[in-house]
């Protein structure tokens, strides 16, 4: 399946919207005024929005996210890597590592990450 775009403010829901789920819609636009400054029927149509695409179903008042936080995030890297850098994730490293100063201790978990790969696991 893949994952709808979500764009920034959306996403900005969806933050609130994931932390809070299962919610009621009602209190899902009081936080959203809250948190975002929102109107009711901003939110509203957001989740609207968002139910169309396939991110999220409202039911019996009730928001449930359809695309995990994870999935969300994802689909936006491989999104950004292939429109900017070809798909070439290399590609993309090396202009991160160029401007970015990383600490042994990214430097080590990027190791880790690269080693659960290798035996066959994934990036967790």
């Amino acid at each position: 399946m893949s994952v709808p775009k979500i764009h920034e403010g959306e996403y900005r829901f969806c933050l609130i919207m994931w932390e809070h789920q299962p919610i009621k819609a009602v209190d899902l636009a009081k936080l959203c005024l809250e948190k975002l400054a929102w109107k009711r029927t901003t939110t509203y149509t957001i989740i609207k929005r968002l139910g169309e695409r396939g991110v999220l179903k409202l039911e019996n008042g009730v928001v449930t996210a359809l695309i995990s936080k994870e999935e969300a995030e994802a689909a936006e890297i491989e999104t950004f890597v292939e429109s900017k850098f070809g798909g070439s994730l290399p590609a993309f490293v090396a202009a991160f590592t160029k401007h970015q100063d990383m600490s042994e201790k990214d430097l080590d978990e990027v190791q880790r990450m690269i080693d659960r790969i290798r035996k066959g696991g994934g990036p967790q």
